[in-house]
């Protein structure tokens, strides 16, 4: 048995030779291997070259739009206020990134982006509690402090720490009254952890232990997150009618990935803890978590590694999909966005398409290890098994101004072990992925039904 390897180390993000390119491209799932090398391949990857017919997004039928001059000047304004260095300007119906507007998530968007994928999972609950969220933001700004050198990073650790536990005392009451009543007494109990873990913290600082803080920060992180999902009472919304019958995570579930890693004399084996968020992607959440449970996925390559992303989910065969059993077709799923502001996702149609250029995704793509699933080039819908994760930051895909965010369904988080994605390879092989985590929030479940 190998031994499986911790995020101690970091690993870089050179870009690996790959094959059989299944990259999400630019108007469809970011990756359906056979369709389209895209614009975004274009610009930044090899020509792709593929055995399941590719045809690049110039010569595509389905949509044989040009730019107008009024969408091209609409578009290099948005990008330019946004992108830093911009991109040349390639005349094929591509959406630029769009200015991202203030909403009830202006803390992921003012100042510095938020690219920890826990803080994001955090933000992207439905609850409105002002005061555990003046807690969890100065816990969060430990991270900023601790990279002022040396030990003089503790002073400002400890102003961070004075805030929260300041904020804590003073909204206590109104956290409490924030709790689903079914969960309450859980939450008061998290609420007293992360009190006397806060004291903790406070007795690490004055020793000048500095190397204890970050272990502690996260520790009271999941307190503080524990407690947001308390607030949580029930499910905040109803599926649309038509994908209703369909797979449905109703809540969260985390899941753990492990790998065989292939000629690579560092790293045997690693297993990476996904979180997958079925409050703000249902459909898609539900569909994969479904997958999981069929075993879909073990025993499956990693089918691309190219330092931007990393894909896996296409079947041996001629489909590019998870044929259902009970249909014998390849099941698809409805592109799903959920946007700040909104009580419901929106289904079936980019954000781009719907008009919304200033509107923030709940789950961006500003992590690394940002997990969603990969589509046709201009089918919103045609989603199946085929996900990616994405690695790199580029010129077109900065956090916070990302164009990917709108366009693709993003459904999960790596939370851990996340910085070794950068090592997976073509071939390498995925030997399993397990639910260790909210299965009961599985609804609809197809592999209970059809093995």
């Amino acid at each position: 048995m190998s031994t499986i390897i911790s995020c101690s180390t970091y690993s870089s993000l050179a870009a690996t030779k790959w094959k059989n390119p299944r990259i999400p491209t630019q108007g469809s799932s970011f990756l359906r291997t056979h369709k389209s090398c895209s614009w975004w391949n274009r610009q930044f990857l090899p020509k792709c070259s593929s055995h399941k017919n590719i045809q690049c997004q110039l010569q595509n039928e389905q949509k044989k739009r040009w730019f107008s001059l009024k969408e091209c000047a609409i578009s290099i304004a948005l990008a330019a206020g946004l992108i830093t260095g911009m991109p040349s300007l390639d005349w094929s119906p591509v959406a630029y990134a769009a200015n991202p507007a203030l909403s009830d998530l202006s803390v992921l968007i003012s100042g510095p982006p938020i690219k920890d994928p826990g803080a994001l999972l955090r933000y992207a609950l439905p609850i409105d509690n002002k005061a555990i969220r003046e807690v969890q933001k100065p816990l969060e700004d430990i991270t900023e402090s601790l990279k002022i050198a040396g030990v003089k990073a503790l002073d400002s650790v400890e102003r961070n720490l004075r805030q929260a536990s300041r904020s804590l005392k003073q909204g206590k009451s109104s956290i409490i009254s924030g709790l689903a009543e079914s969960k309450k007494d859980h939450g008061v109990e998290l609420l007293n952890k992360l009190e006397l873990g806060m004291e903790e913290l406070q007795q690490i600082v004055e020793d000048r232990n500095r190397d204890a803080v970050a272990p502690k920060q996260k520790e009271l992180l999941q307190y503080v997150g524990d407690v947001e999902e308390d607030m949580v009472d029930g499910f905040p919304f109803e599926v649309p009618e038509e994908y209703r019958s369909m797979p449905l995570l109703k809540g969260r579930a985390a899941v753990d990935m492990k790998v065989k890693v292939k000629d690579n004399p560092n790293l045997e084996e690693c297993v990476f803890h996904i979180v997958l968020d079925g409050y703000n992607a249902p459909v898609t959440a539900g569909n994969f978590v479904d997958l999981v449970q069929r075993r879909f996925y073990d025993g499956m390559e990693i089918q691309r590694a190219d330092g931007f992303v990393v894909q896996t989910g296409d079947p041996e065969g001629p489909a590019e999909g998870f044929i259902d059993p009970s249909t014998e077709k390849t099941r698809t799923i409805p592109l799903e966005i959920m946007v700040g502001g909104e009580k419901t996702p929106f289904y079936g149609a980019t954000l781009e398409e719907l008009g919304l250029y200033k509107a923030q995704t709940k789950l961006p793509f500003n992590a690394f290890g940002t997990m969603a699933m990969a589509r046709d080039e201009f089918e919103d819908n045609s989603a199946s098994s085929q996900v990616f994760w994405l690695l790199k930051e580029s010129e077109l895909t900065p956090s916070n101004a990302n164009i990917l965010d709108g366009r693709y369904a993003v459904f999960g988080y790596v939370t851990e072990n996340q910085d070794f994605l950068a090592d997976l390879k073509v071939g390498d092989v995925i030997e399993s992925i397990q639910v260790v985590s909210g299965l009961q929030n599985l609804v609809n479940p197809s592999y209970k039904i059809a093995g």
